[in-house]
């Protein structure tokens, strides 16, 4: 058992054949009698880290019972839509509808991230999630498109001048057309892409990929400087993964546990970043933005100050595949990031060891390529790039986005790029340790790789599907003894082990079959300027491995591009005629222009859609609010703004969808509210009473198109109450004015409104309807 320092507190022996497990505790699986040794009986590791995972989870329990914990279900945003209905986003991404009433009609999930906002307008519901991704919906909740609309969470979205407009956590604003998806998509998506020479800009950027498993030791100064110092002369991103940075029972046990609770990193991971960081010149030249530890494995990046501008989005993942999938001696750790608008993922990776594991190294890196979700922000730059993502509304079907469950597409598949380096551990087959150093001493490296366990793997598609390797010019990097110079120093104790090259750099690009040129269909196009490994670092029994990529990467110049846009927009006429259509406003009537309510009258108001093809939607304000003197004129008119109705009036429905040639019939209702202002000490004792004088309320219809958010066909209706009351006002004398409270009609808890709305149009001639 061991304390939270890591130190052995208590060491319990099942039996004596586990003090034979050398290997077994520094996580090297043999194979043979051992194995047997193995199925028989449980490891002190095993054992250390069961204990220390449960206690981990247990204090995750009590912090979640405690309110510490998030609750997945929790409402995020609510709206009203046209038709009625309410919509409710959660904080686990599912989208609830209820009725009028509160009762829960339907459940939606089409992306596990959290709901932050809520928007709706005509027919159609917009969502943003905390992914930066966007959905539109119908009404009865189908799925009709989405697309990244942010490099942050949206918090915001309305609606105005035919667009919806969506504000990210960053600040980022952008204006997405209400009409899409539509059919202006593929128009608009067909005319830009003729016009994509105008506003495609192609960026170079050279990466330093270095892999170095470094057997629990630690690198000299020259080590570093001989692996990385002579290849970030003009690299703009470098990036490091190591493996067994520190390995050991009580090290990745209590790498497990961390993990449990969302922590990571260790004292030996720290040097090591520190130790490279000096080596890049980090501060004045490069900055690290990003880092992820799991037990052993260690990845970091760092980029140059002049490339900061360009680069954000920093996140980070880790897959265990050690011990069922749970320990992190064996896995992969992943950075992702977006630069210059791209995605490019950096995997490092340490699979299964000993000459026999082929299809477990396979298997580790299925689990890998399957499982591995950037989930955890990075700790450094995450905003730097705000609002870099691409503007090009990317729209997808209900099972595209349901991709991001984990039963779905894989997140390393989405990359426009992705970089696969590490100790993958695979070697030589059908050679002897002496046939081996012979062909290495003769550079014969065409002949051994024809024994190498990867390309083969690769070449029958069981392993690294669709990635590239460069031409292996450098001899085998596994094994050495430590602080041996040359070849010479080839493992030549007892197990003679076969040298391999167990430490590799792989990739893939944008590049298909069909598309080679870097442009926007294929925005990152890369080549291998040098992929070598320090022959000369005798720091660990592996040689460090460095690989240098030239890319190309595409990129959207947005101003130029948003120019074209509005070019398309304004000449287009095939776009106009459509615009035209979706935004005709339906013919409607309506019943009476001037209703008389008293004594609690109901009356109906009929508003009718005469067209025959579009649905119309209303929406009913109070526009103001007259007194009637005694001549039966309107004087004194005071404009409700966004008040909603008078108090004594109520509407039902303020709003809703009217079909083609369908009636849609609005109940006025004259309301039961308080007649008398009781005053005490000169001070209205009852304030929710009105006046008790005629009065006339100025409603407004308004009908609009399901896609036009400008422009509205107005019906004036005048609905005027008449009532006898007076209002009366008592001495401020405690038993009188307790009697005449006891007598009032008092208001209900609540008020009926009409829906919101941003703008009132100019009021024109207030006196006549």
């Amino acid at each position: 058992m061991f304390n939270i320092d890591g130190q052995i507190e208590r060491l319990d022996m099942l039996s004596g054949q586990d003090l034979t497990f050398e290997d077994d505790i520094r996580m090297k699986i043999v194979a043979g009698s051992k194995k047997e040794k193995m199925q028989t009986s449980i490891s002190f590791l095993q054992r250390s880290c069961n204990a220390i995972m449960g206690a981990a989870d247990a204090v995750r329990r009590v912090a979640v019972k405690g309110g510490f914990g998030d609750d997945n279900r929790k409402t995020e945003a609510l709206i009203i839509t046209t038709d009625g209905m309410m919509w409710t986003g959660c904080a686990n991404g599912s989208l609830v509808q209820w009725d009028g009433n509160g009762n829960r009609l339907q459940d939606f999930q089409y992306h596990p991230v959290a709901v932050q906002c809520l928007c709706t307008f005509g027919l159609r519901i917009w969502v943003g999630y905390a992914s930066g991704t966007v959905q539109v919906l119908d009404l009865e909740g189908n799925l009709l498109g989405g697309w990244v609309a942010h490099s942050s969470q949206v918090i915001k979205m309305a609606v105005g001048a035919g667009y919806v407009f969506t504000l990210a956590n960053h600040g980022g604003i952008r204006g997405w057309n209400v009409m899409s998806p539509g059919p202006l998509d593929g128009i608009l998506c067909s005319e830009l892409a003729g016009k994509e020479f105008l506003y495609t800009r192609i960026e170079n950027l050279k990466i330093s990929a270095g892999t170095w498993n470094v057997s629990q030791g630690r690198a000299s100064r020259d080590s570093l400087v001989s692996w990385l110092g002579s290849a970030a002369g003009d690299v703009g991103i470098v990036v490091v993964g190591l493996q067994e940075v520190e390995m050991g029972a009580g090290v990745l046990a209590m790498s497990a546990a961390k993990e449990t609770v969302g922590l990571e990193g260790s004292s030996a991971g720290q040097w090591w970043l520190d130790m490279i960081g000096t080596t890049l010149d980090e501060g004045s030249t490069f900055e690290r933005v990003g880092s992820r530890q799991l037990a052993g494995l260690l990845i970091a990046m760092w980029v140059r100050n002049n490339l900061k501008a360009h680069v954000g989005d920093v996140d980070a993942a880790a897959v265990p595949c050690g011990f069922g999938r749970a320990i992190g001696n064996k896995g992969a750790v992943g950075l992702r990031i977006r630069v210059y608008d791209r995605v490019i993922c950096f995997i490092n990776c340490h699979f299964a060891a000993h000459l026999e594991a082929v299809n477990r190294r396979n298997a580790d890196f299925d689990h890998v390529y399957r499982t591995m979700t950037f989930g955890r922000p990075s700790n450094f730059f995450n905003s730097a790039a705000a609002g870099t993502s691409s503007a090009v509304q990317i729209l997808r079907g209900a099972n595209v986005m349901g991709g991001h469950s984990p039963e779905g597409i894989p997140e390393l598949s989405e990359a426009d790029m992705v970089i696969f380096l590490g100790d993958f551990n695979y070697r030589l087959d059908g050679i002897s340790y002496d046939e081996a150093r012979d062909f290495v001493s003769q550079r014969c490296f065409d002949w051994l790789r024809e024994k190498d366990q990867l390309r083969t793997e690769m070449e029958v598609g069981n392993v690294f599907q669709g990635m590239r390797e460069a031409v292996i010019r450098f001899p085998p990097t596994y094994k050495f003894e430590k602080h041996q110079p040359g070849l010479a120093g080839y493992d030549s104790g007892e197990k003679r082990r076969i040298p391999a090259w167990c430490d590799r750099v792989l990739y893939r690009d944008s590049r298909s079959a069909h598309v080679s040129e870097c442009c926007l269909d294929c925005p990152v196009v890369s080549l291998i300027s040098q992929y070598d490994a320090c022959m000369d670092v005798t720091d660990s029994d592996h040689k460090p491995v460095r690989c240098i990529f030239s890319v190309d990467i595409a990129k959207v110049d947005e101003s130029v591009r948003r120019q074209e846009f509005g070019h398309i927009m304004k000449s287009n006429e095939e776009i106009r005629y459509i615009i035209d259509e979706l935004c005709k406003i339906p013919e409607t009537i309506v019943s009476t222009n001037n209703i008389i309510l008293q004594n609690q009258d109901t009356r109906i108001l009929r508003i009718t859609n005469k067209c025959g093809e579009n649905d119309a939607l209303f929406e009913i304000i109070c526009e103001g609010q007259s007194i009637i003197d005694e001549n039966g004129q309107a004087s004194d008119h005071h404009s409700r703004g966004s008040y909603g109705f008078p108090q004594w009036l109520e509407v039902t429905p303020a709003a809703g969808i009217i079909k083609p040639d369908h009636i849609a019939e609005v109940s006025i209702h004259l309301e039961d509210f308080p007649t008398l202002e009781v005053f005490a000490d000169d001070v209205p004792q009852n304030p929710l009473c009105e006046d008790t004088g005629d009065k006339e309320a100025i409603l407004v219809v308004k009908v609009r198109g399901t896609f036009n958010t400008n422009e509205t066909k107005n019906h004036r209706i005048r609905v005027r109450h008449c009532c006898s009351s007076q209002t009366a006002q008592l001495d401020p004398r405690p038993k009188g004015s307790e009697q005449i409270q006891g007598s009032l009609l008092h208001r209900a808890d609540y008020q009926h409104l009409s829906s919101s709305y941003d703008v009132v149009n100019h009021l024109r001639n207030l006196h006549s309807p």
